[in-house]
């Protein structure tokens, strides 16, 4: 009987624990998702505007507006120098990473919600440094694209002087030899999908917190169970060892 008596209470443990799992397997799911349809807008326009300015990366190019003909008075923008397109190349190789990473981990957790499967304590600690790393990387990548085309946009503007802004300036051809029709419009939306992005990692990485607290509790909670059922199953069998005993001696 009590036996019996502890199955009932590890069943509705378990049931609860499998609810639970699916919780938490299907919210992560839907953040992975997300994450790889934020990184894709995030890389394409970046691999557009990359195309469009030749390889050239604006983050952080300085330049100047200047007289092309000093009778006709007709300015142009020079550009001093070209920013190094390693931050071009970086902020679109952790896109990319991104992209790979939450396509992989969307389909890993498909797998286990459909299978019902769980990750063990030790892989759910890896899972929770990896979306860690994640999030600290994508951070630098998109406060490097803000901080840069704010950079380009000053330049261009003349730290606002100008009477045209940003966004109207890509509609005038800056005679770079490029093709720079789109470059706001791009970095925009690059910068959309990048900062929402991080959010999406930082949301994952708090589940991936709470997984591993979560999977800590439990292995603490099963192993009291156990010590539980083995107390009280010692305690049956002294008392029957104990009836026994006055029986023989009866």
């Amino acid at each position: 009987m009590l036996v019996l008596r502890m199955r009932r209470p590890s069943c509705a443990i378990n049931g609860r624990r499998a609810m639970a799992l699916d919780n938490f397997l299907f919210g992560q799911c839907i953040l992975y998702f997300l994450a790889f349809l934020f990184g894709f807008i995030a890389v394409v326009p970046l691999s557009e505007n990359g195309d469009d300015f030749q390889g050239r990366c604006l983050l952080f190019t300085q330049g100047m507006w200047q007289n092309e003909n000093m009778t006709v008075g007709k300015q142009r923008f020079m550009v001093e120098e070209w920013a190094p397109e390693s931050s071009c190349r970086f902020i679109t190789f952790v896109g990319i990473v991104s992209l790979i990473l939450s396509a992989v981990q969307a389909w890993r957790t498909l797998f286990f919600l459909c299978k019902g499967h769980d990750d063990s304590f030790f892989h759910a600690f890896l899972n929770l440094l990896l979306s860690t790393l994640v999030v600290f990387v994508v951070f630098v990548a998109s406060t490097i694209s803000s901080v840069g085309f704010s950079s380009w946009c000053d330049a261009v503007t003349e730290n606002g002087a100008l009477p045209s802004s940003c966004e109207d300036l890509q509609d005038t051809d800056l005679e770079l030899g490029l093709d720079n029709s789109s470059f706001y419009d791009q970095f925009a939306i690059a910068q959309f999908g990048l900062w929402s992005t991080w959010l999406t990692w930082l949301g994952i990485t708090v589940l991936a917190f709470l997984k591993v607290y979560q999977n800590h509790r439990q292995e603490d909670l099963l192993d009291s169970l156990v010590h539980e059922k083995e107390l009280l199953l010692g305690h049956s069998s002294r008392r029957g060892s104990d009836i026994e005993e006055r029986n023989a001696m009866i």
